[in-house]
């Protein structure tokens, strides 16, 4: 059996719903609660599993992997069909720099240990914190929706007419952008992208509030 280890509202932890759910492969959730306890993942009974005390952890044939984009790629050169990651060399890397301009420009500045190190370490007020989420998700989005409203290879889909890696890492960080009030108004292709996979099963059914963690 494969094994999400995953909490509700990660958004790297939703990237991997979403592709394990595309690939229709059959995984069962280990919840890592991050705030119980003062966070389940910094236990020592998970950091065995991930030293970095982060989640997703992807457990399969008795190996982890502790990194969504590389949980993503296994996935799709275990299971081939439907590919993540379609058509050539230029195609694919595309792909790759769609999601890795969230991976690494938008989500980093927003996750928990950045936030509660704004909190508790600069004694960031929660109006500020938000503005600070705000802020890196605005900025992020913007370039965001100029490259894709001037891509020709943009179908209904971040790339084509097919969900790829790309709309894996878009609709978490959407989802994310929503929770904390960013007007997604000034967005319109990022949002179109969003209703075509809001509209598919594997999208549907990776979504926070179907998980058997969520609150």
């Amino acid at each position: 059996m494969t094994t999400l280890y995953s909490y509700f509202r990660s958004s790297a932890s939703y990237r991997v719903r979403i592709a394990l759910n595309i690939k229709g492969v059959a995984y069962e959730t280990a919840a890592v609660h991050l705030l119980n306890q003062g966070g389940e993942q910094l236990l020592p009974a998970f950091t065995q599993l991930n030293p970095h005390a982060l989640v997703p952890v992807l457990a399969d044939q008795g190996k982890l992997l502790t990194q969504s984009m590389a949980m993503l790629e296994y996935l799709d050169e275990r299971y081939p069909t439907p590919s993540l990651l379609p058509g050539d060399a230029f195609a694919r890397a595309h792909i790759r720099e769609l999601s890795l301009a969230i991976a690494c420009e938008i989500h980093p500045l927003n996750n928990l240990r950045v936030l509660r190190y704004l909190k508790h370490t600069l004694a960031v007020d929660e109006a500020q914190k938000t503005a600070w989420i705000q802020h890196w998700i605005k900025l992020g989005f913007t370039a965001l929706e100029q490259q894709l409203a001037a891509d020709t290879t943009r179908g209904h889909f971040c790339v084509g007419d097919a969900p790829t890696m790309a709309d894996c890492f878009l609709i978490p960080q959407i989802f994310n952008a929503r929770r904390f009030d960013v007007d997604m108004a000034p967005y319109p292709t990022l949002c179109a992208i969003e209703a075509a996979c809001n509209a598919l099963p594997a999208f549907e059914q990776a979504h926070p509030a179907q998980q058997p963690d969520a609150a």
